[in-house]
C-alpha cells in the first residue's frame, strides 16, 4: 500500500518549525527598527550640533567662561523638546601672555532632547584662534599668598 501526502504529525511539526522562524525573524525586524529610530535621533542631534557649533564658532562676541544656551525648535527634532548649552575657554596661552597676544579658545557645546522620558544628549568640542584680552591676563595672575 502507498501513501501519499504528509501525516497531522508532520504538518503540525512544519507549522510549529514555520511559527518559531516568524516569531525570531519578527522580534529581529522590531529591535531592528527601534535601533533605526535611536540612530535617526542621534544623527539629528549630530546634524543640529555641528550646525549650532558653526555658528558660535563665528561669532567673535561670544563671552568666555559663561555659559549660553537657548531652545531647539521642536520642529527640527521630529517634535521632541530641545535645546543647547555652550561654554568658551581659553585653551593655551603664549608664553608670557600680553593682551592681543594670539591664544587658542575651546568651545564645548552640548544638545539635548528628550526621547519619551528619557533625556538624551550629544557634546562636540571644537577650538578657534582668539587674542588675549586684559581679563586673560588678570585671570593668570597669582593671586595674594
Amino acid at each position: 500500500m502507498s501513501s501519499r501526502g504528509f501525516t497531522l504529525l508532520e504538518v503540525m511539526v512544519a507549522t510549529l518549525i514555520m511559527g518559531i522562524a516568524v516569531v525570531g525573524l519578527l522580534s529581529g525586524i522590531s529591535a531592528s527598527m527601534r535601533t533605526a529610530d535611536r540612530l535617526t535621533d542621534h544623527d539629528r542631534a549630530a546634524l543640529l550640533a555641528r550646525a549650532k557649533m558653526d555658528e558660535l564658532l563665528l561669532d567673535l562676541r561670544l563671552p568666555k567662561l559663561t555659559p549660553i544656551q537657548g531652545p531647539i525648535d521642536p520642529i527640527l527634532l521630529a517634535g521632541a523638546q530641545g535645546g543647547w548649552r555652550a561654554r568658551l575657554s581659553s585653551f593655551e596661552f603664549p608664553p608670557n601672555p600680553a593682551p592681543g597676544a594670539p591664544l587658542l579658545e575651546r568651545l564645548e557645546l552640548e544638545v539635548w532632547w528628550m526621547a519619551g522620558e528619557k533625556r538624551r544628549n550629544f557634546t562636540l568640542e571644537a577650538f578657534r584662534a582668539g587674542v588675549v584680552t586684559p581679563q586673560d591676563v588678570a585671570g593668570l595672575a597669582p593671586g595674594p599668598q
